[in-house]
């Protein structure tokens, strides 16, 4: 799979996931936490037995937006902030 797809999902994936967290942030913050949120919710799929990040579709932006939405819940947590 292609890096620019990584990206790609990536961004959007982080930015959507800020949105609804409520937490703001610039283009390369949400390209990281789209990433970070795609293994996150790769990691989750595949623990209860569905695919994970699966290429440039609606299904891989779901998986990277789930995981998104764990890694900014937890970053908020440990850092105290609330949404």
């Amino acid at each position: 799979m292609s890096i620019i797809v990584w990206v790609i999902i990536g961004g959007l994936a982080g930015w959507a996931g800020g949105a609804l967290m409520g937490r703001e942030g610039g283009l390369v913050k949400n390209i990281v936490t789209g990433i970070i949120g795609a293994l996150i919710g790769g990691f989750i799929m595949s623990f209860i037995g569905a695919e994970g990040f699966t290429g440039l579709n609606f299904w891989s932006f779901f998986v990277a937006l789930l995981g998104s939405v764990v890694l900014i819940a937890i970053m908020n947590a440990l850092t105290k902030r609330t949404a």
